[in-house]
């Protein structure tokens, strides 16, 4: 029988903890919220993803205050929360972004002590907390002054991700560090086969709903809400897609009837615009089998889906197991990265990766364009792409690339593409990505 009322605030920060706690065992946020039941997932996502964003901060003030950590790994991402609440509750209101939660700081120690005693693990940590959190309302600003110089405390992010950006974008990286703390706004496509960008603005103004155009397809939402809450969606009119990722399919030189590959194609954003631009002969093929199924069910909800249309679980860095000799006239490798260009939307990742990942990354990337270049026809083109700010995953692969193919001319492409805002006022921008467009000789 399901519970009739809301679940209480206790409920929700336990409901995120448990997220936490998967988070720091290095289990993606997205997963781990996929187990909070659905009454508690929006309060949980919500108070998950702002600890993501200020979690340097608290295992900082942590430290400082405690010998070592709660033993339970529960109890200790709770903790994390209530620091990261109470942080937010103490900060001066004007100072303070729209998206932060914040409470009265009794009600986050009252709330964060009676989360603990719901869980017989965490029962025995409840004093811990309590006293932890009083004392950090007690004396923030001397434990702030203490803890100012450790760079995951000022930047929220690992020190090795901080000094990556730092030699990466020496002008910009304070903007890109603090940037990925604002949760990026919310960007639609229109499906141009059922309806045009300004058809589905008017669709959202009669419902009430502020939109602005955006980009060639694409619609920005300022305030962000739940998709079934959008008119439109069931009939398969929009897909959510950030404005940078929506580029990719206008970047390759398309026709009608071209032989097309979607390389790493899940979850299939850029596969159903590929498709709703142009009649093609489309392989997507991508190596997680669940995420494959999704871009079939965002085909279909699309009306994309037909016999041009194959999907494949496969590993784009071996062809020889999928391929059947065909060459293809156009190929989109979205391959693989750290995803730290997409960071303020996934807040977690940053807290995932490990200074070794971004070489590995690095190399799967080379393997699988070597690979797919063989895939295709003198005269085609095939477009990098990367939703990565790091200059090893973009510009340093696509110059690293062109030495190693002879038969390779670079054309005009954005390059790097960074999260910071134009100039102009109330410009949004998209995500950071990379896009390198290569022609094959004939």
């Amino acid at each position: 029988m399901s519970n009739p009322h809301p679940p209480t605030l206790s409920e929700q920060m336990l409901a995120a903890a448990h997220a936490i706690r998967a988070v720091l065992a290095g289990q993606s946020l997205s997963d781990s919220l996929a187990r909070v039941p659905a009454t508690q997932r929006p309060a949980a996502q919500a108070l998950s993803f702002h600890v993501m964003r200020r979690l340097g901060l608290a295992r900082a003030l942590q430290r400082h205050m405690l010998s070592r950590a709660p033993t339970d790994p529960l109890a200790h991402a709770l903790l994390l929360l209530g620091l990261c609440l109470m942080d937010a509750s103490l900060e001066p209101p004007q100072d303070r972004a729209t998206h932060v939660p914040a409470y009265a700081p009794h009600t986050v120690v009252h709330q964060a002590v009676a989360a603990a005693g719901r869980d017989k693990r965490c029962k025995p940590f409840k004093g811990l907390i309590n006293a932890v959190l009083r004392r950090y309302a007690r004396e923030r600003a001397v434990l702030l002054e203490h803890v100012a110089r450790d760079p995951e405390a000022r930047w929220n992010h690992p020190a090795w991700w901080v000094d990556a950006v730092r030699t990466a974008w020496p002008t910009h990286w304070e903007s890109l560090l603090a940037a990925a703390d604002r949760p990026g706004p919310l960007f639609l496509r229109a499906n141009i086969r059922r309806a045009t960008p300004a058809q589905l603005h008017e669709r959202f103004a009669a419902a009430g709903i502020i939109s602005r155009l955006a980009g060639e397809d694409g619609l920005l939402l300022p305030q962000a809400r739940p998709v079934h809450e959008l008119p439109g969606h069931a009939e398969g009119l929009w897909s959510v897609q950030d404005l940078s990722a929506q580029r990719a399919a206008r970047l390759l030189p398309l026709a009608d009837g071209m032989r097309v590959l979607d390389a790493c194609a899940a979850p299939g954003g850029k596969t159903a615009h590929m498709l709703e631009r142009h009649a093609l002969r489309l392989t997507a093929i991508d190596s997680d089998k669940q995420r494959l199924a999704r871009v079939a069910q965002n085909l279909e909800r699309l009306g994309l889906s037909g016999p041009h249309v194959a999907l494949r679980c496969a590993d784009a860095a071996d062809p020889a197991a999928w391929w059947d000799g065909q060459a293809f006239d156009a190929i989109l490798a979205d391959v693989p990265c750290t995803g730290s260009g997409v960071v303020r939307r996934h807040p977690d990742i940053r807290w995932l990766r490990r200074a070794d990942d971004l070489p590995r990354t690095a190399r799967l990337q080379a393997r699988i364009a070597d690979a797919l270049w063989p895939l295709l026809r003198p005269g085609g083109h095939l477009l990098y792409a990367t939703c990565s700010i790091f200059p090893l995953e973009c510009e340093d692969q696509a110059r690293a690339f062109i030495e190693r193919h002879p038969d390779a001319r670079r054309l005009p492409a954005p390059g790097q593409i960074l999260p910071l805002p134009s100039p102009g006022p109330g410009d949004e921008p998209g995500d950071g990505f990379f896009y390198a467009l290569i022609a094959k000789h004939e």
